[in-house]
């Protein structure tokens, strides 16, 4: 049935309701309880319909400020089976994150199952692992990277920050929606699945101290890259379960790549070897 047909929620103070969607913004806790997060961004919200993510609730303003839904957001509306709450603007932007101006549409959408079957599997096999990042956009923009250059999947692994904080939803600009993204509480368990994998993909860390140059390394076959933590970079126990440990060289008075930035460069020179440059 379409949207228009169904009861529309009006908000207009901040009941219990909207206090539990604007806790999603900041508690990962009560994300996690409520099974559910908060997607802001007029890409980020259509890919995520695009790419079939269970979309609860749509929040729009109620129109007390003058303004209409686009035809896009319309469309959304009225088309799909979610739940529909017409809030207030200030109340709007006060979960959109903006002080200048109420989003016209925010969607609260359902977390998938942290499942390793989510993966697609295979000899072209690419995985990211980041281990316990602590800045949401880092790991955003890593996911971000990862969807650019075709990996499988990326896997956060430890006590690290949370893929579906806004703050890493929108540094993704939206490429959370199309790559799976995985949660486990250690390397163990990203260890025993790609062992049991029939293409075992090797295990490779990035370090300023490894002993082989990243674009000296094959990386055509099924491949792990492991990035450690943007302090302490990967645990001892993630450095012992790598195959090798590869640096990137740099120069000028950098130290060291940003996590995220140092992903980056390893999965484009991955791109590039299973382009058949390696050598080039």
């Amino acid at each position: 049935m379409p949207g228009a047909t169904r009861p529309t929620l009006r908000i207009t103070t901040r009941n219990a309701q909207f206090q539990q969607w604007q806790a999603l913004l900041t508690n990962r806790t009560k994300r996690q309880r409520a099974g559910e997060f908060l997607v802001q961004g007029v890409r980020p919200i259509s890919l995520a319909v695009e790419r079939g993510w269970t979309v609860r609730h749509l929040l729009h303003s109620d129109g007390s400020d003058g303004r209409g839904l686009s035809r896009w957001a319309s469309e959304l509306v009225d088309g799909l089976p979610a739940g529909r709450a017409a809030l207030a603007p200030e109340l709007m932007r006060e979960l959109g994150g903006k002080d200048e101006e109420a989003p016209e549409l925010l969607a609260v959408v359902a977390l998938p199952e942290d499942r390793f079957e989510r993966i697609p599997v295979g000899p072209g096999l690419l995985v990211v692992v980041f281990d316990r990042p602590t800045t949401p956009g880092n790991v955003g923009t890593l996911v971000r990277s990862a969807d650019a250059f075709g990996a499988s999947g990326v896997i956060i692994t430890g006590h690290a920050a949370d893929p579906y904080d806004p703050k890493a939803v929108r540094a993704s600009t939206g490429s959370l929606f199309g790559l799976p993204v995985v949660r486990v509480s250690s390397h163990r368990e990203v260890i025993e699945w790609a062992l049991a994998l029939k293409d075992r993909p090797q295990i490779v860390g990035t370090d300023e101290h490894g002993d082989a140059d990243v674009f000296a390394h094959d990386l055509t076959g099924p491949t792990i890259i492991a990035v450690g933590n943007e302090t302490h970079g990967l645990s001892s126990a993630w450095r012992q379960a790598c195959d090798r440990m590869l640096r990137i060289p740099i120069t000028g008075t950098a130290s060291s790549l940003n996590a995220a930035t140092a992903a980056t460069v390893v999965l484009y020179e991955t791109v590039r070897q299973r382009s058949g440059h390696l050598g080039a």
